[in-house]
């Protein structure tokens, strides 16, 4: 209850001064991390955070699963249709690249890992966080299609990492694909088919009640969000007896409720504005007590390979997904630095201790992810305000003409 009522208060505090803070460098995941952080070291109590990690997961697993299905159901399936769309380019060749780059650097920098261990860090940290770079793209100092190409991409991204990050905890699971391809067929088939059938069925089923009640004037105004709601947390209830993945139905969901209801991201979106935003305030204040329960763990292969996941692993695939573009070269940068990492890596991280087999590199990894999530709140949510004035002094010499000005 004292962490609760601590929370809360910050919460009320925040609120208080939430103005001034938006016109500074302090954003709410640097404030709510640095405050759970401080909070930790004071009480001292280690043994206690180690008895909460339960319901961090369970938070942290409702915050991803209503963001999952929030920025899937706000997702404009039309511009995803132009194959050489901005976002298409990131959320296919840049995120690939970005996986296969992020396991090479990791077998580099941690020579003890297996390929498949170097997969599921990679993964984890594959996803980017469109709350950590709010500040980017509400900005209208950033063109549109900026914007909108960093949005869709934060939005989709991590429900795309998914797969991934559950493919590569099976053949660590099983120990490769040629002697038990069977499990390995079962696991995917489990996690990633049945997530999605329970998706399908719960997204379109679910679209068309709701479209047939808008329909008929039968919805209160006040009540349409809490029924949008309702679907990402049904398929938490659907897939946990099954085994399925709660992540990927609820993106899938989020997709496939737009067919009946195009509304729906109207309403997900008023939610995450409200309370959903409580929630992922809470998975950064349960993040900084985990951060000052393993600090004195750190060690510089962490830091070393932290580093390169947000510069290299991160801005070269973006500058090769953005090639024959003709982006300005500070676009191209811009886009490329601002790839936080942030909720969906702190909950596949957790997702990986909870459900993956016992592997040597477990604990190198999950000191690894908070190293990588920490320097991201910090570097991204200091360096925002300033790389926007950069950007748009460069902007600034650019003509009319130029891509960045342009549509999709």
């Amino acid at each position: 209850m004292s962490l609760v009522a601590a929370f809360l208060a910050l919460v009320f505090v925040h609120s208080l001064v939430s103005g001034r803070l938006e016109r500074s460098v302090l954003t709410p995941p640097i404030v709510f991390t640095v405050a759970g952080f401080a909070l930790l070291l004071v009480t001292g109590d280690m043994k206690w955070a180690e008895g909460q990690a339960g319901v961090f997961l369970h938070v942290a697993e409702i915050g991803l699963v209503l963001l999952l299905f929030t920025d899937a159901s706000r997702t404009d399936l039309g511009a995803l249709r132009i194959r050489h769309s901005l976002p298409m380019r990131l959320l296919g060749t840049g995120m690939l690249l970005t996986i296969l780059l992020g396991a090479l650097a990791a077998l580099l920098v941690f020579p003890q890992f297996s390929f498949w261990e170097a997969g599921i860090l990679a993964a984890i940290l594959a996803p980017t966080d469109a709350g950590l770079g709010q500040v980017i793209v509400n900005s209208p100092r950033v063109p549109e299609r900026i914007r909108r190409a960093l949005n869709v991409e934060a939005g989709l991204n991590d429900g795309l990492s998914v797969p991934f990050l559950l493919f590569f905890m099976a053949l660590a699971t099983t120990g490769g694909i040629a002697t038990h391809e069977a499990n390995l067929a079962r696991f995917v088939g489990e996690q990633l088919g049945l997530g999605a059938l329970i998706g399908i069925a719960i997204g379109l089923c679910g679209g068309w009640l709701l479209a047939a009640a808008a329909r008929r004037g039968w919805m209160a105004d006040s009540a349409r969000q809490l029924a949008v709601v309702a679907l990402p947390l049904a398929c938490v209830l659907a897939c946990k007896p099954v085994g399925a993945s709660m992540f990927i139905a609820s993106f899938v969901a989020g997709l496939v409720v737009q067919v009946r209801y195009k509304e729906a991201g109207k309403h997900s979106v008023e939610f995450a504005d409200e309370w959903g935003q409580v929630l992922n305030l809470a998975v950064f204040f349960c993040f900084g007590m985990v951060v000052a329960r393993d600090w004195r763990l750190f060690a510089a292969p962490h830091l070393l390979y932290a580093l390169l996941s947000l510069t290299l692993v991160r801005m070269l695939p973006v500058a090769l997904a953005l090639a024959g573009t003709k982006l300005s070269r500070a676009t191209v940068l811009f886009m490329g630095w601002f790839g936080p990492r942030g909720l969906a890596s702190i909950v596949l991280g957790l997702v990986f201790l909870e459900q993956g087999p016992p592997e040597p590199g477990e604990p190198v990894i999950r000191l690894t992810v908070v190293v990588t999530v920490l320097l991201s709140i910090l570097l991204h949510g200091l360096s925002a305000r300033s790389g926007i004035e950069s950007y748009a002094r460069s902007l600034a010499k650019l003509d009319a003409a130029a891509p960045e000005r342009q549509g999709r």
